[in-house]
């Protein structure tokens, strides 16, 4: 069978709407456990927003690495069986991680329609989208191993480099979202996304054996450390023309006391411009 343009098209449509539809059925069935008042409140269309975003980004990725056109019932049995671990990755693994990450609460904050709590949730749904994306290549169960075993070390680098990011705020992240601070959701889904965006990096290309591999995984990820320098020194010092600082500092002022949700745009805006443009270069 010729592997041609339209049959790409058709097979990433197609792959991309089963998916969506897969996952409103998920919805509909986590939204019945709900009281109605709280099925379709800011915070959980905002969540929602998140898991869109990753159904299309995995879907996009499964039909690229795994649509050949040599045999369409391969790719259409490796094309399921990608997708829906796709989705498992983004439902559970990306459910659990924002749970880690922003405590017990979180469930309690969406529930009551805490926007900042949906904004910081959406963002950890975006991240686990792009490193799922990156993850679900190859087009055998060996292939099928390698996904899920790199996927995992990305999500726990992902994770650790976020706390270790959020040690460098004075102000208590978790605390201020379930306060309801936007700005303080706004800066911190900045870093998350963009510390998605240079993991994911990190997981591109052939397998050349763990060794080689882990190499050129862990040189790529050690660019997440460039983010610190960026938001204590360019954000704080030449963008908002404050006094740099170690920790701390006016933007930290501006975002957990004044709650400036501008300078947590610009915060959050810095670090995507980083981090997409080092992925871009790496």
């Amino acid at each position: 069978m010729e592997h041609g343009t339209l049959y790409v098209a058709l097979f990433g449509a197609g792959t991309i709407l089963v998916m969506l539809g897969v996952l409103r059925i998920i919805q509909r069935v986590r939204e019945r456990s709900l009281p109605e008042d709280q099925r379709a409140n800011a915070a959980r269309r905002l969540v929602s927003v998140g898991e869109v975003f990753s159904t299309f980004a995995v879907g996009a990725s499964v039909v690229k690495h795994n649509v050949h056109g040599e045999s369409l019932s391969a790719d259409l049995a490796w094309t399921v069986a990608f997708a829906a671990l796709g989705l498992a990755m983004v439902q559970g693994v990306g459910g659990l991680s924002m749970r880690t990450l922003l405590r017990a609460q979180l469930p309690r904050e969406l529930a009551r329609g805490n926007v900042a709590a949906g904004l910081a949730a959406a963002s950890h749904l975006v991240a686990t989208g792009l490193l799922a994306s990156r993850a679900v290549a190859g087009h055998s169960l060996y292939a099928l191993g390698l996904a899920m075993a790199f996927f995992a070390l990305a999500m726990v680098t992902h994770g650790l480099f976020v706390a270790l990011f959020r040690v460098l705020t004075s102000y208590d992240d978790a605390e201020q979202i379930d306060g309801e601070n936007f700005a303080a959701a706004l800066s911190y889904s900045g870093v998350t996304i963009a510390v998605a965006v240079l993991v994911a990096r990190g997981l591109e290309g052939d397998f050349a054996g763990w060794s080689a591999s882990l190499r050129g995984y862990a040189g790529v990820v050690a660019w997440c450390l460039a983010l610190y320098p960026v938001r204590q020194l360019v954000v704080e010092g030449l963008l908002l023309g404050a006094r740099p600082s170690l920790r701390g500092g006016a933007l930290d002022r501006a975002i957990g006391t004044d709650r400036s949700e501008g300078m947590a745009a610009l915060e959050a805006t810095a670090y995507l411009g980083t981090a997409l443009a080092i992925a871009r270069l790496a």
